[in-house]
């Protein structure tokens, strides 16, 4: 009798869930929390970067010059790469959202539509981000 019966597995630990592949919705899913994360997370240094830009022309110069030569130890490319993610997690976050709106407003629930809308909104995010990065490291 105990041939035929079958052990149930134990539970699932994470290193366990990382072996399955994930679909393209899944992996937006994920990323759009992460770019909310991103952005709570990195909210002090919008809000210095927005008050050094429009607090007087010297310190918007100052600004421009963290950019160029950095701050400190802290190199002025490390700044760039901290605004790089900053600008990649608002566009996923917006494209991701807009997708969401999108599905809830047409009901566009199918497997494929959630597919395809998901390649869509990595795709677009992702060369929004870039074309916004070359203007920003040249």
């Amino acid at each position: 009798m105990s041939d035929t019966i079958k052990q149930r597995p134990g539970p699932m630990r994470l290193v366990d869930a990382t072996q399955y592949p994930l679909p393209p919705a899944a992996w937006v899913s994920i990323l759009h929390r992460l770019s909310g994360i991103i952005m709570f997370v990195l909210l002090p240094f919008i809000i210095w970067l927005l008050d050094k830009s429009l607090e007087s022309d010297i310190s918007y110069q100052f600004l421009a010059d963290v950019f160029i030569g950095g701050l400190g130890v802290v190199p002025g490319w490390f700044f760039k790469i901290v605004v790089l993610g900053l600008i990649w997690s608002y566009l996923h976050h917006f494209t991701a959202g807009v997708r969401h709106l999108w599905m809830d407003a047409t009901h566009s629930v199918s497997k494929q539509f959630g597919r395809t809308s998901a390649l869509v909104t990595l795709a677009v995010s992702l060369l929004l981000t870039a074309a916004l990065g070359f203007k920003l490291f040249f």
